[in-house]
C-alpha cells in the first residue's frame, strides 16, 4: 500500500506540473500513464468500469470522472482536478488535487483551499475507536462554515486490493455513526467541494459529473492508513 501510494502521489504531482494554458488532458493523462508503467505499476482506473483514461481530469464545472481528451486544452484561469490511482505488487493507492491553471480568481483560490483544508479537518478523526462519520461530519462542517457545499452523490471508500472497498466515507452527515476505525483500514477520504449547490449530474457519456448549477468544483483526496496513533498519509511523496 505505501508503494502504491508513493507512485500515485508521485503521478499527481507531475499531473500539477502539467496545468498550464495550452496543454491538453490528454496529454496529462498520456503523462500519468507513462510515469505509473516506469514505476512497474498500473494504472487503476484506466478500464476500470470501461473508463477510457488513465486519470480522471476535471475542468471547472466537471466534479469528477472528466475523460480525458485533446479537444480539452486548458485556459488561464480554468481549475483542474486530477485524480490518479496506481496498482502495484496487488494493491491500489488513490488520490487527487484541484490544480489553479495560471492566475485564477480570488473566489477559485479560495475553493481550491477549502476543499484540501477540510480534508485535513475530517482526518483529525481518523483515529482508531471513532466513527467513519465523524471524519464525514468534520468535512461539512468545514466547507459549510467557508459558504460552499459537499457533494452528496458520491464519496469517499476503503481502498486496498480493490480500488473500492468497504466502508463508504461520505463527506456530509452527523457524527457517530458507521464502522468504527480500526488500525489497519486503509481509506481513501476525498472531499469534493461546489462553489454553489451540492447537486451534480452525469452527462450522457455515463462518466463526466458537473455541478448541477454550473458552478467551480474542487476535489482533493488521500489514501491513508488508520494506526494506533495519528493517521499515516498514504499517498505522500514530499509535496506536503
Amino acid at each position: 500500500m505505501r508503494k502504491a501510494g508513493r507512485i500515485t502521489a508521485a503521478a499527481r504531482k507531475l499531473a500539477g506540473e502539467m496545468v498550464k494554458p495550452g496543454v491538453t488532458t490528454l496529454e496529462i493523462d498520456t503523462a500519468v500513464r507513462k510515469f505509473i508503467e516506469s514505476q512497474g505499476g498500473k494504472p487503476s482506473f484506466l478500464g476500470y468500469h470501461g473508463f477510457p483514461g488513465s486519470a480522471c481530469i476535471s475542468v471547472n464545472d466537471v466534479v469528477i470522472h472528466g475523460i480525458p481528451s485533446k479537444r480539452v486544452v486548458l485556459k488561464e484561469g480554468d481549475l483542474v482536478s486530477v485524480d490518479v490511482g496506481a496498482y502495484i505488487d496487488g494493491f491500489h493507492g488513490d488520490c487527487a488535487a484541484t490544480f489553479a491553471c495560471g492566475e485564477v480568481s480570488a473566489e477559485a483560490k479560495r475553493l481550491i483551499e477549502v476543499t484540501e483544508r477540510s480534508f485535513w479537518e475530517g482526518i483529525r478523526f481518523a483515529r482508531a475507536g471513532q466513527r467513519v462519520s465523524d471524519i464525514s461530519h468534520a468535512v461539512q462542517q468545514y466547507v459549510e462554515r467557508h459558504g460552499f457545499s459537499v457533494v452528496r452523490d458520491f464519496v469517499g471508500h476503503g481502498v486496498g486490493a480493490k480500488l473500492h472497498e468497504a466502508p463508504e466515507v461520505p463527506n456530509y452527515g452527523p457524527a457517530g455513526h458507521g464502522p468504527r476505525l480500526q488500525p489497519g483500514m486503509t481509506l481513501a477520504i476525498e472531499p469534493m467541494v461546489c462553489q454553489g449547490d451540492w447537486q451534480v449530474k452525469v452527462l450522457r457519456d455515463g462518466w463526466t459529473t458537473v455541478t448541477a448549477d454550473g458552478s467551480l468544483a474542487a476535489h482533493y483526496e488521500n489514501t491513508i492508513l488508520i494506526t494506533d496513533g495519528d493517521p499515516e498519509i498514504l499517498t505522500r511523496c514530499g509535496e506536503d
